[in-house]
């Protein structure tokens, strides 16, 4: 058994920056590589591809990544894990298999291929069987949006990553495979934990949660002391060092950018947390209220006393269902008065759009440099005392607003504005309404060089229970 285990991460999303798994291969000693490319609206991106392209599917990036990257790792005997897989997990090992031999690498090292996450053929099965999918926010059954679903993906654990480690994989992939997954695994697999040792495998769960995000643990996103984080052009990710006891350490290769200090390391902790003593994941239920960090040193905080509870008989599935369409069009109006003239080229704008019929379940307006970022916020005070003035009858917000000098001296302000319904040919009349303002409403606009806004499918979120006992998580090993 090892004393330390390293495990690095190289990316926090698909879309991740590019260089880092690089980096983390040759700037230094580490054993596993994991990479995140999954998101909840990932999958039904992904499924979309693929049903446009059955040999798509996959995140391709992680193929042109691994063409870099795979001669480093066969040599340094560092282990790849990642859930690049999407919904064509079999697809993105083949392309895996020919980048291999490409690079003279065919036949010195095994890919160890998860399937079984992907659950959108079996739903009229569940149904048949008896099985409801219920929505765990809305309470609203599965059939409401059946014949709208686009992708449905089962959160599998660490179970078929450490089958495939344990069976000699250099590389694995697989679809729907949990973030903290992908970190946990080579510590059961190295360490010999098992999955009733509850606070060790709460533990290992941690510490992927602490670098599932890539740099947001290292620096990046980190609302302390921002401006004083060095060299953030070179951000390092983070790695953690795992030791058998189920203590950790989280680190960066010297010589990178960023920082990891106690600080960093608890914004990243409460990412996605909810009840800090109940983390629920398809591997163990973790106490976060748990964990104990301390300074280790410059870019190291050291994490230990970790604590947690058997998992639960169920996975978590995410469903992706069409919601209808959304289009998006922005101008920008410049000083003087560039606030009042974007609020007049709004009204003008759904005016416009009533006139003509169009039907819409939402139209959102934003000005974006006044109330975008934090909305009511920003305008709480206006609103506040326009409320005063109303009830003695002598001023309207507007008025308060135009005259406030912090807004009436803007110098420009852009209008966002957006609509989404379940008509796309509305939709898409909206996006042809945007341009006229330039020479039919208020002057001084511009920014509208991109040309009409793109209509989008809109994708919502339907996220559900089902019992671990129907699914079956398929691993086979393939010889590159």
């Amino acid at each position: 058994m090892k004393e330390m285990v390293r495990v690095a991460s190289g990316q926090g999303f698909w879309g991740d920056l590019l260089t880092a798994p690089v980096d983390q291969v040759r700037k230094g000693p580490i054993d596993y590589l994991m990479l995140d490319y999954l998101a909840e609206v990932t999958m039904s991106i992904v499924q979309k591809q693929r049903q446009r392209d059955p040999s798509a599917g996959y995140a391709r990036d992680f193929i042109s990544l691994m063409r870099e990257i795979l001669p480093d790792c066969v040599e340094k005997d560092i282990k790849v894990l990642s859930n690049a897989g999407g919904v064509n997990v079999e697809g993105c090992a083949e392309a895996i298999k020919e980048t291999a031999r490409e690079l003279g690498l065919g036949g010195k090292l095994k890919i160890g291929v998860i399937t079984g996450d992907d659950i959108l053929p079996r739903l009229d099965e569940f149904a048949e069987k008896g099985i409801e999918l219920t929505n765990m926010d809305t309470g609203e059954p599965l059939a409401a949006v059946r014949d709208k679903v686009q992708a449905a993906n089962v959160y599998l654990g660490a179970a078929g990553l450490v089958e495939a480690l344990d069976e000699g994989a250099q590389i694995v992939v697989g679809g729907r495979l949990t973030d903290t997954g992908l970190t946990l695994a080579p510590l059961m697999h190295e360490f010999g934990w098992q999955f009733d040792q509850w606070d060790l495998i709460s533990s290992g769960t941690i510490a992927g949660h602490i670098i599932e995000c890539g740099a947001q643990a290292s620096g990046g996103n980190c609302q302390f002391e921002w401006e004083s984080i060095p060299d953030m052009a070179n951000v390092g990710f983070p790695i953690v060092e795992a030791s058998p006891d189920g203590t950790f350490v989280v680190t960066k290769h010297e010589g990178t950018g960023g920082r990891v200090n106690v600080q960093s390391v608890k914004e990243q902790l409460l990412y996605e947390m909810g009840d800090p003593k109940a983390y629920i994941t398809p591997d163990v239920v973790a106490d976060f209220s748990s964990i104990h960090l301390e300074d280790a040193g410059k870019d190291r905080v050291r994490v230990y006393g970790i604590t947690g509870n058997p998992n639960t008989e169920f996975y978590k599935v995410s469903i992706a269902y069409s919601a209808g369409w959304k289009a998006v069009g922005t101008l920008v109006y410049s000083w003087p008065d560039a606030f009042k003239k974007a609020q007049a080229a709004d009204r003008i704008l759904r005016e416009r759009l009533d006139r003509l019929g169009l039907k819409f379940d939402t139209v959102l307006t934003e000005f974006v440099g006044v109330n975008a970022t934090h909305g009511h916020l920003a305008m709480h005070d206006f609103r506040s005392e326009a409320k005063a003035a109303d009830l003695r009858g002598n001023e309207s917000f507007t008025s308060l607003v135009t005259r406030n000098s912090s807004l009436s001296d803007i110098p420009e302000v852009q209008l966002r504005i957006g609509v989404r319904g379940q008509n796309k040919d509305d939709v898409t009349r909206f996006t042809k309404e945007i341009a006229p303002l330039i020479l039919t409403g208020p002057p001084a606009v511009t920014g509208f060089a991109g040309g009409r806004p793109k209509v989008e499918e809109i994708m919502a979120y339907f996220p559900a229970l089902i019992p671990k006992n129907v699914i079956n998580t398929r691993v086979q090993i393939v010889d590159a």
